[in-house]
């Protein structure tokens, strides 16, 4: 192949295009460019035993297609990639106690296994101590939530 009038071998090619697929991968955490890398290395090898180019281009897709399709799943779960809730989030859903009373306006405190949180309802709305409330979000340091019995 010749490019700028510089004779560039195709192994040279695939080589070029297997290091930016692998700087792609390594700049995201989302494993997709890897697949296109391995692609690209069989690329390179058939490209080092001449095999036609077309050819090359045609087990390069077939295979980043086929890892793609078939593997990712798997390395997702066991590399565990994607969104985790982090402590704070996990709360979201959970269901807690209040132990200091909860007025319009003014926070107060929730027990949620085992921690105490500073509380307030969003709603005009006094919650008593010894109610159980659900967390709908979490602003900052504190929840928000909502009796349970309240729909």
């Amino acid at each position: 192949m010749t490019i700028f009038g510089l004779h560039i071998s195709m192994a040279v090619v695939w080589l070029i295009i297997m290091i930016i697929f692998l700087a792609i991968e390594a700049s995201t955490v989302g494993l997709t460019c890897i697949w296109f890398a391995a692609g690209s290395l069989v690329a390179l090898l058939l490209a080092l035993f001449n095999v036609p180019v077309i050819a090359q281009i045609i087990v390069f897709l077939i295979v980043s297609i086929c890892l793609l399709v078939f593997t990712r799943k798997i390395f997702v779960e066991k590399l565990k990639t994607g969104k985790v809730d982090t402590n704070a989030d996990a709360l979201i859903g959970e269901m807690g106690e209040v132990i200091s009373k909860i007025e319009p306006l003014h926070m107060g405190q929730v027990r949620v296994k085992g921690q105490v949180w500073s509380a307030i309802c969003k709603e005009d709305i006094v919650i008593d101590e010894g109610v159980t409330v659900k967390i709908r979000a979490i602003e900052g340091v504190k929840l928000i939530v909502r009796p349970v019995d309240d729909k």
